[in-house]
């Protein structure tokens, strides 16, 4: 097993203060760690490596105390990293505790470890997962300036602090608790490799899911927003064109626009299955989104809308890449009508719902509309649903699709 111990040189200068460093002692290798501090001769106790505090100079007395304190910390630090490579049972050089005690992007740092577990998800086909770490991931990296820290570190008081730091950015409190929950997600996994100790470091932070604020507008915003005249701002018709045929289409999901195959469209019926469930719903094709599909031209592409559009390059950046410039368009679309609530996609959706409800649709068809359907369910009763899926369209078509 290696071996820690704090050392003490002198400085080649008489006089001048001497340096602090670590000692580390591995299969009879020794590396040093340098600590950064410095202390005179006289302040170093050799026999007991330990430092010697004084009582004749007050803040003399509390560098030193500090320096002693912030010893026994990185002490503790290296002792953890020894005993977290002992316990995987693989061989370990002394190279490989210097590098991780410097915060190195590799399973003894929290940051790097949730970069490989990434990675592993993409490899094994789970990218829905693998993109909401990142996206996490990338909100701490942030917190933490870019700087990794050992997974024996994550602890209650930097989550909280982690969590204060969201709030004071404006995060609203769901998608801190989003952040919170995957966050911890990671951590567990961490334990589950014994690759830590579990701590509970996820405590005193909050990980519910708050009532959703109000995201639906009215029959009115949506006639304003399709009657816009914004012939001169590309993007922004870009944005609306997707936003319009998300409503007309049931609220579908952007991701769900986004992979729509020209075969999805058969003898007037658009049938596709949705990403987030793998359900199969089918839409009747209106006029409304065939005259969006008409204004751009997608000839040289298998997908009916406009979102995915270089086939040699990755499908999934693409739309995430589409999908933030279509919510950044609709939110400036959302300011210039000056609406009390941000415009994304997803209000197209919401909208949709909640207009079916008011128009006395039961929640259940609701439910079935937007491709919430349970597989549970028998097939008699989804042929009683497919009986109100027409009465609810022929409902909603004279609201929005004339």
């Amino acid at each position: 097993m290696a071996t820690v111990k704090a050392k003490f040189r002198t400085s080649s200068k008489p006089g001048k203060e001497g340096t602090l460093f670590f000692q580390v002692i591995h299969d009879r290798i020794t590396r040093q760690i340098a600590t950064g501090y410095k202390i005179f001769e006289h302040e170093w106790d050799t026999a007991g490596s330990e430092i010697i505090l004084t009582d004749n100079d007050p803040l003399r007395h509390d560098y030193l105390l500090s320096v002693k304190e912030a010893l026994a910390a990185e002490s503790s630090k290296l002792r953890g990293i020894i005993t977290r490579l002992d316990k995987t049972g693989n061989n370990y050089s002394v190279d490989k505790i210097v590098e991780l005690s410097n915060g190195s992007k590799d399973d003894g740092g929290f940051i790097g470890f949730a970069q490989k577990l990434t990675s592993q998800l993409k490899q094994i086909g789970k990218k829905r997962t693998a993109d909401t770490y990142t996206t996490v991931l990338s909100s701490f990296k942030r917190f933490r300036k870019e700087q990794d820290l050992l997974l024996d570190d994550v602890d209650s008081a930097l989550i909280v602090e982690y969590e204060t730091w969201l709030k004071e950015n404006g995060i609203c409190k769901n998608t801190v608790s989003f952040y919170m929950r995957n966050l911890r997600a990671i951590y567990n996994r961490a334990v589950e490799k014994k690759l830590t100790t579990q701590r509970f470091p996820f405590k005193y932070v909050y990980t519910g899911i708050d009532k959703t604020v109000k995201r639906a507008v009215t029959i009115k915003v949506i006639r304003q927003i399709k009657e816009l005249d914004l012939t001169l701002s590309p993007l922004l018709d870009y944005a609306r064109d997707l936003f319009m045929f998300s409503f007309y289409t049931r609220g579908m999901s952007f991701v769900d626009m986004s992979y729509l195959k020209k075969k999805d469209l058969q003898n007037g019926i658009l049938t596709y299955r949705r990403q987030k469930t793998n359900q199969q719903l089918s839409i009747k094709w209106e006029q409304p989104m065939q005259d969006i599909i008409d204004k751009y031209d997608t000839a040289s592409s298998p997908y009916l809308l406009p979102i995915i559009r270089d086939m040699d390059r990755d499908k999934r950046k693409q739309y995430k890449n589409a999908s933030h410039l279509v919510n950044n368009k609709l939110k400036k679309i959302g300011e210039q009508l000056g609406l009390g609530i941000p415009l994304t996609s997803y209000t197209a959706r919401h909208t949709f719902a909640t207009l079916a409800l008011t128009a006395g649709v039961d929640i259940y068809t609701t439910s079935q509309l937007l491709g919430h359907a349970n597989i549970r369910h028998t097939q008699r009763y989804a042929q009683i649903i497919n009986s109100k899926k027409d009465h609810a369209v022929s409902l909603l078509d004279d609201a929005f699709i004339q």
